[in-house]
This record gives C-alpha cells, structure tokens and sequence, in this order.
C-alpha cells in the first residue's frame, strides 16, 4: 500500500516539490540572508532560539504550495507548531503531512553563515515517504523517496562505511541543551577512536552522513521537522538509524533519547553503545 501511495501521490512530481523548495527559498530565504535588521530577529524560548521573518515567511510559502501540489495533505511546520502545538497531532492523522523546517540553522542564517537549509518531508501514518533538503547558499539539493534512494544534486547518495580502524567522526547535541540524563549519555561519547563535535544544522548534518562524510549523529531532541527529511536520507543512502531503546526512530514521537543515524548498522549500532554507557 505504501508504494502505491508513493507512486500515485508523487509519481514523477518530486521535481514539483524541489521547484517548490527551491522558489520559496529564492523567494523568501536568500533576499533576507545577511540582510535582516534587528528586528527582523526573535527570541522564541531563549538566545539559543530564534525564529526570522525569513522562517515565517518561508513556512507560509511552503504551506500554500505544497497543500496545492497534495490536495486534501496538511503542514506540520516549526513555526505553526509553535504557535499552536495541537498541530503536531496532525503527524497520527490520516492525512498525507507536509513535514517543514523553513530554516534549518536559524542560528547560522543569523550570523551570515551559510550552513543552514530548508528541509522537507512527506509522511502518512507517521511512515516517511519522501524528503528534500535544500542548502541554497551552498547550491546543495538532497532529494530521497522511500524504497528508491538518495541523490544530491542529481547523483545517487550512498553512506559507505568508515574505513576499518579510523576515528568516528561524531555531530552531537550540545550537553548544555540536553537533561542529566542525556548528558551523561552524550559523555560516553568521550572515548577513545571518537572525535564526538557539537552539531550545526541538523539537516546538513545528516546530509554529512548520507554522503559519507560523517561517521554519525547523536542526537537528544525529537521534533519532527529537524529530523524527518534527515532519517529518510540517511536511511536511503544506505545508513541506518535507533534509539537507545534499540528501536528505530518515530517521528510521531515518544523515543528513548538520545537516538542515532550513521554510516551502517555496525557505527549505529557502536554509537548505541556508547550512549549507554557499556
């Protein structure tokens, strides 16, 4: 039943969905990239996060163009959720959901950086379908449609494996923005043969370990936006992603925290490990 979803809901239309991604993003995204004023910048729940017009007017784009491409689907989006956080609900619903960070990397995009990105995921009954994750201000565009792969800019993404005996090369959650439970989780990643660093962008994180050129993530926050797109990724590139409950990821929430997505299973699987301390 999924596939058939899959091929009457998308068909060859991924390339509608990119289009989508792409002119919200020149519409909404770049015009305001080093170019936003003070006030131009919110705090929603502290310094660490904050929403733009950029995220706001960005989000809105998407919501119009993407429920015109699925008639009767329905958007999950960062700043709709925060705004009203019954919409999160939508992710159990029968509809089809439009999964949307508009900008992924708020901190970066504040500062000039240009690591952030757009990312997208089409989900239904919490099961991912399809995904897109747009940096602009790299030119990077990752598409991946479940059952069929990952590509970045056209070319098929595969994840590869981490050359037998190399330091893991590990993005993980910051220990300051986590409870003590994950922290010290995360500190079980301070070991020998790994080199664990904060990460940036989640989406380009992900992006990193789909094209093989991070070992893995470790992350200990769940919404939906900042992984959706991410997971499908990584999991068509051939990589794999569990919680420390063994479980696989579930975007509809309620994981063991923190989770991983890697190369393989065999650095999912040692990352596990270590996040819980044996």
């Amino acid at each position: 039943m999924t596939e058939d979803f899959i091929e009457h809901v998308l068909g060859g239309r991924t390339s509608e969905v990119e289009e989508a991604v792409r002119k919200a993003a020149a519409v909404e995204i770049m015009p305001r990239f080093r170019q936003l004023a003070a006030h131009d910048i919110v705090e929603k729940n502290g310094p660490h996060d904050l929403v733009t017009v950029a995220d706001r007017a960005a989000e809105a784009h998407l919501a119009a163009s993407l429920t015109a491409l699925l008639p009767g689907s329905v958007v999950v989006g960062e700043e709709a959720v925060h705004a009203d956080p019954t919409v999160y609900e939508a992710l159990r619903g029968d509809a089809p959901v439009w999964i949307v960070d508009p900008v992924d990397g708020t901190r970066q995009f504040v500062h000039g950086d240009p690591n952030f990105c757009t990312l997208v995921a089409l989900a239904r009954h919490g099961e991912l379908l399809a995904s897109w994750t747009f940096a602009p201000a790299l030119d990077e565009f990752a598409v991946a449609v479940r059952g069929r792969g990952a590509t970045l800019n056209g070319q098929p993404l595969h994840a590869g494996s981490p050359a037998p005996g190399a330091v893991l090369q590990v993005a993980a959650s910051h220990p300051d923005y986590t409870t003590p439970d994950q922290k010290r989780a995360l500190l079980g990643l301070a070991t020998e043969g790994v080199a664990p660093r904060p990460c940036g962008s989640a989406g380009l994180e992900y992006l990193a370990v789909a094209r093989g050129a991070l070992d893995a993530t470790a992350f200990s926050w769940e919404y939906a936006w900042d992984h959706a797109a991410g997971l499908l990724l990584v999991t068509e590139a051939g990589g794999a992603h569990m919680t420390v409950a063994g479980e696989p990821f579930r975007i509809t929430g309620g994981n063991a925290l923190p989770f991983t997505a890697a190369r393989d299973t065999a650095t999912a699987d040692r990352v596990l490990t270590l996040l819980r301390g044996r």
